[in-house]
């Protein structure tokens, strides 16, 4: 049986992983009869946004690794523990925690830095040639997570991807329903809700990403 590593950063769009994004990846894995495991770095959150009024929660702190145990019902574990030799495929669901606690790049754009244990495990990953999926914002991380040169996508968001064009990677157009395959690199991207209106939209990108992550596994 197929196992495939998901990597969470926190719970909520706003500043942690998106839970619609993550729950239908998780539903699709499911639907192939494919395991998962769920990791998160265990570190603080950037910050925390009352999701309710959109506005930083002021003097409030969560950790990434407690908040993912939200969404993965307690079944998640410290990245700093994952080994590449354990699965076939690595995952990285959307939402702002991956460009404000995986990444900084919500913060510093092309000139951001990445979380040391998320480059270690995904770095081990591409390089013994398994595929790896991202979501949404998460492609935004490709060029310094994977390397540069590689084909993704984040919809048709100018700033994003002049951003990932800085950084050496080369962003593709995509609509919500489809997703972007770099077949030499085994890396593939969809917009999500980067673009998508509803739950619907964004479960027709993310169902095609979860088949050709497997299918290249």
């Amino acid at each position: 049986m197929k196992k495939i590593a998901v990597i969470l950063s926190g719970s909520g769009v706003f500043d942690g992983s998106e839970i619609y994004e993550s729950v239908l990846t998780f539903l699709r894995l499911e639907h192939h009869g494919v395991q998962y495991q769920c990791f998160a770095p265990n570190v603080e959150q950037l910050h925390v946004i009352n999701h309710l009024t959109g506005e930083i929660a002021e003097g409030e702190t969560r950790n990434v690794l407690v908040e993912a145990a939200r969404l993965a019902r307690g079944e998640v574990k410290d990245l700093a523990d994952a080994d590449a030799g354990d699965f076939d495929a690595l995952i990285i669901p959307g939402g702002f925690g991956a460009a404000k606690n995986l990444s900084d790049f919500a913060v510093n754009g092309p000139e951001c830095s990445l979380n040391e244990d998320l480059v270690r495990f995904a770095r081990a990953i591409h390089e013994a040639g398994k595929p790896v999926g991202l979501i949404c914002i998460a492609p935004a991380m490709t060029p310094k997570l994977l390397g540069t040169g590689i084909q993704c996508t984040v919809g048709s968001d100018e700033g994003v991807a002049g951003a990932i064009e800085a950084m050496g990677g080369k962003h593709q157009l995509c609509s919500v329903e489809e997703i972007v395959i770099d077949q030499e690199q085994k890396v593939v991207t969809t917009p999500a809700y980067m673009l998508a209106g509803s739950i619907s939209e964004a479960a027709s990108g993310i169902n095609k990403l979860v088949d050709e992550v497997i299918s290249l596994a």
